[in-house]
């Protein structure tokens, strides 16, 4: 005997990011549709490795930014989808090298590319990726263009190479760690959202505006990042907990907690970041002297003030759907548990 219910499963309450995403979504799926026929090849291996890391999830979030920029700035023509698209190629050949680098066997719960396919491959692809991003930027036919996002490529290698140096070092300063994350990581927010404007020749104030948004959500991104690293579900996260700790990767929990320890602490922080001689327990130890010192409240407290300055930088723009939801998003960021 069937048995009938009236029982509807609870839909997950949207977030700001899908309410952003929402407004640019006609652009968004044209966005996909690019990206899908641009990482095409002859070479089988590059569109099976590269459709892995895209098909892996992901929000978007960086081309969503650039698609609202444009859209905040009222541009009328589809360029911004053509620069939406370069910008998560950028993204994703990032990804494909950084997962090399630090030996990462997930990305967002998944096997990572170089995990599946290989470090060879997945630094050749990530190398394709890269190329075929500049020539859809020439595509654009804009010098300023070219400029910002050919320039933001090489400051995301050169947070790359910084971070080489501070990683395994206890004694990174905090400014150290801030001029790592702001080549890493937020340049490209800072970019993705400036060429918003730049294709829509609007006047350099708000070009600026839109890049110094840019540059603090995505600092305050990363300092999130850095603490969900220490605090998340890896169902949640994507990745499993402690990935820096293991690696010996110095972020701003790391650098307060050792700051703010006494002798017996800083020592434990140098036998398990500088030396990796770790031991079972050492992750929860970590936390708990992170807890302990504030570690990861304070730096929590740091992406909000990050998170007010991209707020400020919105000031120039009228008020509109897309302005409330690029300042809603500031709040999702920082809020955020995975």
């Amino acid at each position: 005997m069937a048995v009938v219910t009236n029982f509807e499963p609870k839909r997950r309450k949207s977030t700001p990011l899908d309410d952003l995403t929402a407004l640019v979504a006609e652009d968004l799926s044209a966005v996909n549709d690019i990206i899908l026929q641009r990482m095409q090849s002859q070479v089988e291996l590059i569109p099976q490795l590269a459709g892995y890391l895209i098909a892996a999830g992901g929000k978007r979030l960086r081309p969503v930014l650039t698609l609202a920029a444009a859209n905040l700035c009222g541009y009328g023509g589809e360029h911004h989808r053509l620069l939406a698209a370069v910008v998560e190629f950028i993204h994703s050949a990032t990804l494909l090298h950084d997962d090399v680098v630090d030996e990462s066997d997930l990305r967002r719960g998944l096997a990572s590319a170089n995990a599946v396919f290989g470090n060879k491959a997945s630094v050749l692809v990530g190398d394709f990726l890269f190329s075929r991003a500049f020539e859809m930027m020439v595509e654009v036919k804009s010098l300023d263009v070219l400029r910002i996002l050919s320039g933001a490529s090489a400051i995301i290698a050169e947070g790359e190479v910084l971070q080489l140096r501070t990683t395994n070092d206890t004694e990174t300063s905090e400014q150290a760690y801030l001029e790592v994350i702001k080549g890493k990581t937020a340049e490209l927010f800072a970019a993705a959202c400036r060429v918003g404007a730049v294709v829509a020749e609007r006047p350099q104030a708000e070009e600026l505006a839109l890049y110094d948004y840019g540059m603090n959500l995505g600092i305050a991104f990363q300092l999130v990042d850095d603490v969900l690293d220490y605090s998340a579900l890896q169902a949640k996260l994507g990745k499993t907990v402690g990935d820096d700790f293991r690696e010996g990767k110095i972020t701003l929990p790391v650098v307060l907690a050792f700051r703010r320890g006494n002798d017996e602490e800083r020592a434990f922080w140098r036998r398990t970041m500088e030396e990796l001689d770790q031991k079972d327990g050492d992750l929860e130890r970590a936390q708990e002297l992170m807890a302990r010192h504030n570690a990861l409240k304070d730096t929590v407290e740091r992406a909000r003030h990050y998170g007010s300055i991209a707020r400020d930088s919105l000031g120039l723009f009228a008020d509109s759907p897309i302005k409330r939801a690029l300042l809603e998003v500031i709040d999702f960021v920082i809020d955020r548990d995975f």
